[in-house]
């Protein structure tokens, strides 16, 4: 499979993903979470369109959960990262690391990581 670019947002979302677990990683609880976690504020339909565009790439899944009747009825599309989606999580992760190691410390001063 061709190595598939990671946007920065699609990027939060997939890690959210899968911190949220999976009952509670929905397009609602994902938008309340990137903004608790990551101070990021998004429409809704900005997280339906990232998770539709991860979903494609095959890094996540989804399904629809059972009706409730908190949401009249309706039932919740429920998201999980894919076998796939770890490893690019793990990889982006690798080379930002790999990154941060190769700065000297003088130049970035107090920011570089351990």
């Amino acid at each position: 499979m061709a190595k598939q670019h990671l946007g920065e947002l699609e990027e939060l979302i997939l890690l959210l993903i899968v911190m949220l677990e999976e009952e509670s990683a929905y397009g609602l609880a994902i938008r309340r979470a990137l903004k608790e976690h990551a101070a990021r504020t998004v429409t809704i339909g900005a997280v339906h369109g990232t998770v539709n565009r991860l979903e494609k790439k095959g890094f996540v899944k989804s399904y629809l959960g059972g009706a409730t009747d908190e949401r009249g009825g309706r039932r919740k599309r429920l998201f999980t990262v894919t076998a796939h989606g770890k490893r690019v999580l793990q990889q982006s992760r690798d080379v930002k690391v790999s990154l941060w190691q190769q700065i000297p410390e003088l130049a970035l001063g107090n920011l570089r990581m351990t």
